[in-house]
């Protein structure tokens, strides 16, 4: 008597996490973050966010800790379910696209530089009396600038007209803002876009994930 077995039914969301794990991963990490925020008290809410910050006070004293911890909180909660379709959006694709290692080479290498910058110009304002000395202690966190270096190189995954289409749309998007009066965070997003859009060479010769398919 021969034994029929069935087929291992498919499992598409396993094969979509898997195809973007570091996106899943940092994901995750944010949600459990979120978690914590939620459930422990204002006063220990108000320390955590402060010292994962990665704000003046924290880069001159914990330059390491402050730039790596702050991508992996986010100021409001609510705000989970939105980052989460952003990251489907934006760093899924480009992960399967480009690789984790050149994805995270980019969006790490964007939170970086658009931090420091961005906090530089806000330290030379309070030098200059143009913002107060309080700014130091800012809550800096998030993942923005990652997203925006993500939205930077995603447009090189598109074809022809949407190509510009879309970059139209990423440029106003974060660079508005500056025009009227932004934000050093602003300023940062903006910042990181432009290192996205710079990760050009990165782009060359990738194999997407999803098709096997080689890009040049």
């Amino acid at each position: 008597m021969i034994e029929r077995t069935e087929p291992e039914p498919s499992r598409p969301l396993w094969s979509w996490i898997r195809s973007s794990p570091g996106t899943h991963v940092w994901l995750l990490i944010i949600a459990v973050t979120s978690i914590i925020v939620v459930i422990v008290p204002d006063r220990v809410e108000h320390i955590l966010l402060h010292r994962n910050s990665s704000n003046i006070h924290q880069l001159v004293k914990h330059p390491v800790r402050a730039l790596l911890s702050s991508a992996f909180w986010i100021e409001n909660p609510a705000s989970l379910a939105l980052y989460a379709v952003l990251f489907e959006l934006f760093h899924a694709p480009v992960e399967r696209w480009l690789g984790t290692l050149r994805w995270l080479l980019i969006v790490a290498t964007a939170h970086i530089v658009a931090t420091l910058a961005s906090q530089k110009v806000l330290l030379t304002a309070i030098e200059d009396h143009r913002a107060s000395r309080s700014m130091t202690h800012v809550v800096d966190i998030g993942v923005s600038y990652g997203l925006a270096a993500a939205v930077g190189v995603l447009t090189y995954r598109l074809p022809g007209p949407w190509r510009w289409l879309y970059l139209a749309g990423a440029v106003a998007f974060f660079g508005l803002p500056l025009l009227t009066g932004g934000t050093f965070t602003d300023l940062g997003h903006a910042i990181a876009l432009s290192v996205g859009l710079l990760a050009w060479p990165l782009t060359r010769h990738a194999v997407s994930r999803e098709t096997g398919v080689c890009f040049t």
